[in-house]
């Protein structure tokens, strides 16, 4: 395993963690959410990513569990949940102090920890101030609640503002932002925040490497009759992004990078995993599985990296042929 510093803190995360947003209470069972946690420690991962909007907050429970179960030594792992979709009514989403602080309590007792090592705004929220959530980070942090917060999905412009904020108030400001990052969605995380990672050293811990299953190269003979996660409510939306208009495009895309995967002698799904280790303003890939087998085959990433040089992410650049304007790599 790979660590990296993740941005300009301290902290040594492993550029492979472990997430559970499709799978825990939903796709799988407590047993396999456990195994796959065990492989993945086992195999030097160090992150555990979570949220309190993760199958209704039972993706956390799930987890607590099993980090209870397991006792592993406190120190040698970190565990992390997003505040936003808490849930219906008034002050159970969003970012307002209240359900900030109050999301922070619920995620701790639903994993087991006395602290979260990560705190992640899960979405901008237009309805509450920044520097109240501002605030309300710092707090927690100074409680000892949550050692590092930071956001996911947000824009450069409010990242910025956060940070302003922070400074002028003397509040500790963002660490780290949690984007979508893959061969297919790039232009957020290369060009609109590259002057962040070199002006503030933010660090990332990116989701969705695969682009949904799409750079599994499972659907390059279309989606199957019995499309599992397009079950699930709330993810409608996957079936449509895998099966539009522009995902023609890619599928073609994804036959060509798959050739280029053989030729390297490695899975298509290593290769996408590697690729994004590649950019060197990547803290960390978060990393899903259903089956352990799964998880051993995507861990295979790091020792795939040597094999990306120069005229293959060439190869692979003129394939997707959207380089942003500003590459980051």
């Amino acid at each position: 395993m790979i660590y990296n510093r993740l941005g300009n803190s301290g902290l040594q995360v492993s550029a492979l963690s472990f997430g559970s947003w499709l799978t825990f209470a939903k796709q799988i069972e407590n047993d396999v959410a456990e195994k796959c946690m065990i492989k993945a420690y086992d195999a030097g991962i160090n992150f555990f990513d979570n949220a309190e909007g993760y199958a209704g907050g039972a993706s956390e429970t799930v987890m607590g569990n099993i980090l209870h179960k397991l006792k592993w030594d406190r120190t040698t792992y970190l565990v992390s949940s997003k505040v936003y979709f808490g849930g219906d009514k008034p002050n159970q989403s969003g970012l307002s102090r209240k359900h900030v602080m109050e999301a922070c309590h619920a995620a701790l007792l639903r994993l087991k920890v006395d602290y979260l090592d990560l705190f992640f705004c899960h979405r901008p929220d237009k309805n509450t101030p920044i520097e109240e959530t501002v605030r309300a980070m710092h707090d927690l942090i100074t409680q000892g609640k949550v050692l590092y917060w930071g956001t996911s999905e947000w824009s450069a412009q409010e990242i910025m503002e956060a940070h302003g904020i922070a400074r002028a108030m003397h509040l500790t400001p963002p660490t780290m932002e949690q984007p979508q990052y893959n061969m297919f969605h790039r232009e957020r995380f290369e060009v609109e925040y590259l002057k962040l990672f070199k002006d503030l050293g933010l660090g990332t811990t990116i989701w969705s490497p695969l682009a949904s299953g799409m750079l599994t190269g499972k659907y390059l003979e279309g989606l199957p009759a019995e499309f599992t996660r397009a079950k699930f409510e709330g993810l409608e939306w996957l079936k449509e992004k895998l099966a539009g208009d522009k995902a023609k495009t890619q599928l073609l895309q994804t036959a060509a990078l798959a050739e280029i995967a053989k030729q390297l002698d490695i899975p298509l799904p290593v290769l996408a995993i590697a690729w994004c280790l590649k950019n060197k303003f990547v803290s960390t890939a978060i990393l899903g599985a259903s089956r352990v087998e799964q998880l051993t085959e995507n861990l295979k990433a790091i020792d795939a990296m040597p094999l990306l040089d120069e005229k293959v992410m060439e190869r692979i650049e003129s394939i997707l042929d959207n380089k942003p304007k500003q590459p980051a790599f």
